[in-house]
């Protein structure tokens, strides 16, 4: 079966900073982690979670 590849730009965790003007990733990563994300190599990450906008909105109801 074949891995899909994260993308932090749809992950729960892929926070923008107002103050610093820049994106970071709010999970605790160790060092080799860290590396991978600093230079865009994350492959299947494993704390990886979809975005959903609408999870909130659907409690609600």
């Amino acid at each position: 079966m074949k891995q899909i590849k994260s993308n932090c730009e749809m992950c729960e965790y892929y926070l923008y900073d107002d103050e610093y003007d820049y994106y970071y990733c709010d999970m605790e990563l160790d060092e080799d982690e860290m590396y991978d994300f600093v230079t865009g190599n994350i492959g299947d990450c494993h704390y990886f979670r979809y975005r959903n906008e609408y999870r909130s909105v659907n409690r609600q109801i």
